[in-house]
């Protein structure tokens, strides 16, 4: 069964464009894991100018997330990047889950 990833942040208006730049880097690496199928990205800007951006990733099935998450925790630790301390010092809330597709 295929395996929908989505991310959802808020982005303070002064951390966007660092925040744009890594998102890049990481939509860029998983499109050339095993079992990718597609990616998408919204946004929007709430009242606040904060960006609302909300990140999807469809994958195969359950076994090729995990090693698509393996893959990613990888990579960051051979840029020595660290996505919780991005978060908290650009102030950056995220929500993450896995969803599967309702089929009627």
């Amino acid at each position: 069964m295929k395996q929908i990833f989505i991310d959802q942040f808020i982005v303070p208006a002064i951390a966007q464009q660092e925040f744009k730049e890594r998102m890049k880097v990481n939509r860029d690496f998983i499109k050339k894991l095993d079992g990718f199928v597609e990616d998408k990205a919204y946004e929007r800007h709430d009242e606040r100018g904060n960006l609302i951006c909300i990140t999807t990733a469809i994958w195969e099935n359950e076994y090729v997330l995990q090693k698509a998450k393996e893959a990613v925790q990888q990579l960051y630790q051979q840029q020595g990047f660290d996505m919780k301390a991005m978060l908290q010092r650009l102030h950056i809330s995220m929500e993450r889950n896995t969803y599967q597709a309702i089929t009627d």
